[in-house]
C-alpha cells in the first residue's frame, strides 16, 4: 500500500492532464480575435478641421491594396455610415475614404457638425472583412 507521502509527492495523471488543459485554455483566451480601433480621435471628441485620424489593427497585417495575402488588408474610413457586410466591396466616394497605400493615419477635413466615423478593414480587393473588423465612433467638428 502506498504511503501518504508517496501519493502527495507524485501528482496523478489526472491532475497533470487537468493542469495541461488549463494552460491550453488560458493560451487560447489570450489569442484575441482580430480587431480594429481608433487611436485618434477618441469617441465623443470635439475636433477642429482638419483633424488627425489614426487607425490600429491587431491580429491582421496592414498591406497595400492589390496584395491578396491571408490575414492582411487596409483601412477605410466611412463617414456617417456603419460597417459594410463581410465580402461586400467598399464603394469609392466622398463618404468612403480608402487608404489603399497601407496608411495607418490621415488628415481628414470635414465641415462643422456631428459625425459618425466607422473604420472598416478590408482585403486587397477592397472587400470588407465585415462588422467584426470595424469600429464606430462619434465626433463633433467645431
Amino acid at each position: 500500500m502506498p504511503s501518504l507521502i508517496s501519493l502527495t509527492s507524485r501528482p496523478s495523471r489526472f491532475i497533470k492532464t487537468l493542469f495541461a488543459a488549463s494552460v491550453l485554455l488560458a493560451a487560447a483566451a489570450q489569442a484575441a480575435e482580430p480587431s480594429v480601433s481608433f487611436t485618434a480621435p477618441m469617441d465623443g471628441a470635439v475636433v477642429t478641421s482638419p483633424f488627425d485620424v489614426k487607425f490600429a489593427v491587431t491580429g491582421m497585417e496592414v498591406k497595400p491594396a492589390g496584395e491578396m495575402a491571408a490575414n492582411t488588408g487596409h483601412h477605410h474610413l466611412l463617414i456617417n455610415t456603419g460597417p459594410i457586410a463581410k465580402g461586400a466591396p467598399i464603394p469609392m466616394d466622398d463618404t468612403h475614404l480608402h487608404y489603399g497605400k497601407g496608411q495607418t493615419e490621415a488628415k481628414v477635413t470635414l465641415p462643422p457638425g456631428k459625425y459618425k466615423l466607422t473604420m472598416q478593414f478590408a482585403d486587397g480587393a477592397h472587400q470588407s472583412y465585415g462588422p467584426a473588423l470595424s469600429k464606430t465612433i462619434n465626433i463633433t467638428v467645431k
